[in-house]
């Protein structure tokens, strides 16, 4: 099951974006991932946002501010091209939320995190990626 994390210094996201972000990464996610859009996966699919302090955030340059989505999936969940159009709609989408532009791209960082098989529990249990594809395909059949 997914997680996305968007930690942002606080302020810095637009009333209206700081509403929405949360569940249009946690859309996006799934979209990239190829899970079906059900209700179950959508209520697994976990976004956090954590807003910084004032001055909890710099670079060595300068104060303006940056951006960091962490992404936790099942290893194997994300192709390559499932990455690259994952980093590009979460850009895309924390640019929207912060009213910037893509001139600004590089204020956003996405890390995906990839957990290894065996790794990740829920329920109780340790949840095995092939279990997760299974359940999928039995979703879609459902939906």
């Amino acid at each position: 099951m997914p997680m996305i994390r968007l930690t942002a210094p606080a302020g810095t996201l637009s009333e209206e974006g700081r509403t929405t972000v949360q569940r249009d990464l946690a859309t996006a996610l799934l979209h990239w991932e190829g899970a079906p859009d059900t209700a179950f996966f959508r209520a697994q699919a976990w976004s956090y946002l954590v807003e910084l302090p004032g001055g909890a955030q710099t670079t060595a340059e300068d104060d303006a501010p940056r951006f960091l989505v962490e992404v936790t999936v099942p290893q194997g969940a994300l192709s390559e091209r499932r990455k690259a159009g994952l980093v590009e709609d979460a850009t895309k989408t924390v640019l929207a939320a912060a009213g910037l532009t893509p001139d600004d791209a590089l204020r956003v960082w996405v890390l995906i995190h990839e957990q290894p098989d065996g790794t990740w529990g829920a329920g109780g249990s340790v949840v095995r990626y092939a279990g997760l594809v299974a359940l999928a395909k039995g979703r879609r059949a459902d939906a």
